[in-house]
């Protein structure tokens, strides 16, 4: 029986530092998965996945050292 295909139908380009990529690439190599399946897994499970501290955290540091953006409501096909 073959495997199931889980549908990606969105596709967007997403611009990566290159330690985000890195890690990417460490994932693709220990799971095997694509970019965009792999973006999915972590996106769509990433309450299972983080501690809302340590994502808290992050957030902070960033915003310490880049800033904070503009508020943005992301505009998308409905």
């Amino acid at each position: 029986m073959a495997a199931k295909r889980y549908p990606l139908p969105k596709r967007f380009s997403a611009a990566l530092s290159e330690k985000a990529y890195t890690q990417l690439r460490a994932l693709n190599e220990k799971y095997h998965y694509g970019n965009n399946y792999l973006l999915t897994i972590i996106l769509e499970n990433f309450e299972d996945i983080t501690s809302v501290d340590a994502v808290e955290k992050a957030f902070s540091d960033f915003a310490a050292e880049y800033g904070t953006p503009a508020p943005n409501v992301m505009k998308g096909k409905d």
